[in-house]
């Protein structure tokens, strides 16, 4: 029986056509786009280099390409008009299917699943355990700028202050801080801040998410660049490489 991977260097042949796919390895470079400050997805160090699980498997898919990954940096913000305007060739790092991405492009199959939760103070982890228990004007919600953060506390938050920081980095600190209170985000960082911060960042108590949501990557609407995408990710996800690289993120100091 073929490997998946085997399976892989069978199919990406068969997907590549004139388009994305094809320019792509013309030009030998894969531009990919990522805001960089998403753990365990994709986090961009002082210096510059980019480490965090999906970092590493678009290395792997450049790599199986025979092209060199550029990592390519955007914003929350920033991301869609850079998407619009050529900037990169896909985009990755902890980015939600939504229906207005989905109408500038294409996502690969699912990453992960997911839902919005509220990572807090240990010590209000009881307490801040539904949107009415936050939307307070006494508790003080932090969003990072421009993503799906920020549209999920303007929709369903009327009372709380909020306060919008430039990336999920930020919004960490403060919490720690004691300058905001909840900070409503996608679970794996919960989960991720919870572990890198032992007995001072918790996962609040909800009896289940908020929201349900999926984790892709961002695509051109080429179906050769789809496919070839869709090949690599079902493979590395059927071998373990996926898992694996998510497991290490999450530990890595």
């Amino acid at each position: 029986m073929l490997k998946a991977w085997a399976v892989l260097a069978l199919l990406i042949p068969a997907c590549a056509a004139a388009g994305p796919l094809d320019a792509v390895e013309s030009a030998g470079v894969l531009r990919v786009g990522t805001p960089g400050d998403y753990r365990p997805y994709a986090l961009r160090a002082a210096d510059g280099s980019y480490t965090g699980a999906e970092i590493e498997l678009v290395r792997g898919f450049a790599e199986r390409l025979g092209v060199h990954a550029e990592i390519v940096p955007t914003s929350w913000k920033t991301m869609a008009a850079d998407f619009a305007a050529g900037r990169f060739d896909l985009v990755v790092g902890g980015v939600s299917v939504t229906p207005e991405r989905a109408q500038q492009g294409d996502f690969s199959v699912t990453l992960n699943e997911d839902g919005k939760r509220p990572v807090v103070r240990c010590a209000d982890k009881d307490r801040y355990i539904t949107l009415d228990a936050i939307d307070r004007p006494d508790v003080r919600v932090v969003v990072n700028l421009g993503g799906t953060n920020e549209a999920f506390a303007r929709a369903r938050l009327a009372s709380a202050p909020i306060t919008v920081e430039s990336d999920n980095v930020s919004v960490a600190e403060r919490l720690l801080a004691g300058e905001e209170d909840v900070f409503v985000t996608d679970g794996a960082e919960v989960d991720l801040l919870a572990l890198r911060n032992p007995g001072r960042l918790c996962a609040a108590t909800v009896a289940a998410p908020f929201t349900h949501l999926t984790k892709a990557w961002w695509l051109p609407k080429d179906d050769a660049f789809k496919s070839a995408v869709d090949a690599f990710l079902t493979a590395a996800k059927a071998d373990g490489i996926w898992q694996a690289a998510l497991d290490r993120s999450m530990h890595q100091p």
